[in-house]
């Protein structure tokens, strides 16, 4: 009888236990392979604790590959994701397709209204929010005060393309390992083509003009991948080609660069003791100038890595809940608990900036913020498109990684600049007219 009743007690546990295994959601989530999105990664076990009914199942990829199955697998309708790491060239164009789930049910404590405005235009449609950011950046120049202390140089407070060329000159010492300028060259609409699409508007070009002809041979791009080979081929680590935020990251971070202009999330990572050997020595600038009478707003990108539902998920629900912490202000002050309020994700929240911990903190804060207020990215007269460094069309993914590659030949010395730019027009050209532009 005893027997009988502890075996009958272990098989109701057994039941328990398999109901409550039943119960568990799974959730399949397809990031970048970014410090900021490691870093949630190792913070998902506070998730699951609060969360017991919900388990993370993380798929973590290099930028360009993750670009690729991700959509791949939401044109398809794969399901191979519950929730998906995008950005602001993705989500304007997957809801209007309504690959997308709106994010309708956050709660009511998530405060949406507290997200900045310009973040959360860029990651809406018709007024509904289609994918909450993690982090929001825009750009900065990055660069090394003991060097230009050195080197007797002091960056402007606007500076130009043509100080800039003159310090990576001053401030490059080869035999000492270290490089005046470091620049993305890994091919990639995304890596490589967000800074020279950025560097072209910055010598006054676009994409496409307002009839939606591609600019790849107008004066504006032949001045600006001019100056950037050169620049990189003269003052620039080896192996640029292969180099993107990731390894410049990195190199900047080992003290192997006078000077690094990209994303604004990179300022924390530097300035970290922990991961940069030149914690104290980064100063902050905006983006550089070509041409003449700088606009006061300068010359910024946006951008924001963000969390989304494809439609295909079966998981709707528990995706939101997992989003919902992922990009909260609760997050923001785990992070900081864990590693300081400097190193918590930024460019999302308003309350951020008006919080004197971080502002105290993050000697970047002002820099960011003023650099993501002033990026616009919507048409104009003579940008018919959404988007700064890059296009919010279908078909600029293609045309981008395409030309890309055209722009990396030109970095390794494999083509000249005007045989790259030749067989970029002629490509773009080409993937416009098949798409039946203008339309």
């Amino acid at each position: 009888m005893r027997f009988s009743m502890l075996t009958a007690s272990a098989c109701a546990l057994i039941a328990v236990a398999a109901t409550s295994a039943e119960a568990q959601t799974t959730l399949t989530i397809g990031t970048v392979n970014n410090s900021d999105m490691i870093r949630m990664q190792g913070l998902t076990p506070e998730f699951e604790k609060a969360h017991p009914d919900i388990k993370v199942n993380w798929v973590t990829l290099e930028e360009n590959i993750l670009r690729q199955r991700v959509t791949t697998d939401i044109a398809t309708g794969g399901g191979q994701f519950d929730v998906m790491t995008i950005g602001t060239y993705e989500v304007p164009i997957w809801a209007k397709q309504e690959w997308l789930k709106p994010l309708d049910g956050l709660g009511d404590g998530y405060d949406m209204d507290d997200l900045i405005p310009a973040i959360r235009s860029a990651l809406s449609s018709d007024g509904k929010l289609y994918a909450a950011p993690f982090y929001a950046e825009s750009v900065l120049t990055l660069y090394r005060k003991d060097l230009f202390e050195k080197a007797g140089l002091t960056m402007p407070e606007k500076p130009t393309w043509d100080f800039i060329a003159e310090a990576a000159e001053k401030v490059t010492d080869k035999d000492a390992g270290i490089y005046g300028i470091c620049l993305r060259g890994k091919p990639g609409w995304g890596e490589n083509m967000a800074f020279l699409g950025n560097m072209a508007r910055e010598f006054g070009a676009n994409y496409f003009d307002a009839d939606w002809k591609p600019q790849f041979e107008s004066e504006g791009w032949k001045k600006a991948v001019t100056l950037y080979v050169d620049l990189m081929q003269k003052y620039g680590p080896p192996g640029a080609a292969s180099n993107g935020f990731n390894e410049n990251l990195q190199l900047f971070g080992q003290g192997k660069c006078g000077m690094w202009m990209d994303a604004s999330v990179a300022a924390s990572f530097v300035t970290d003791p922990k991961q940069s050997q030149v914690p104290d020595k980064v100063g902050f600038a905006p983006a550089p100038c070509g041409v003449e009478g700088c606009p006061n707003d300068g010359f910024n990108w946006l951008w924001a890595w963000s969390l989304a539902i494809p439609n295909s998920s079966q998981k709707a629900e528990a995706a939101q809940t997992f989003i919902s912490w992922a990009t909260s202000k609760e997050y923001l002050e785990l992070v900081a608990e864990k590693e300081g309020w400097a190193n918590v994700p930024p460019g999302t929240r308003t309350s951020l900036y008006e919080n004197s911990k971080y502002t105290e903190a993050a000697p970047f804060a002002e820099a960011t913020l003023n650099a993501i207020q002033h990026a616009d990215p919507s048409p104009t007269d003579d940008k018919p498109y959404y988007g700064l460094q890059f296009a919010a069309i279908p078909e600029f993914q293609g045309i981008g990684t395409a030309v890309g590659q055209q722009m990396a030949a030109a970095l390794s010395g494999s083509a000249t600049v005007d045989q790259a730019l030749k067989q970029s027009q002629a490509i773009a050209e080409r993937e416009m007219s098949r798409a039946g532009y203008p339309k």
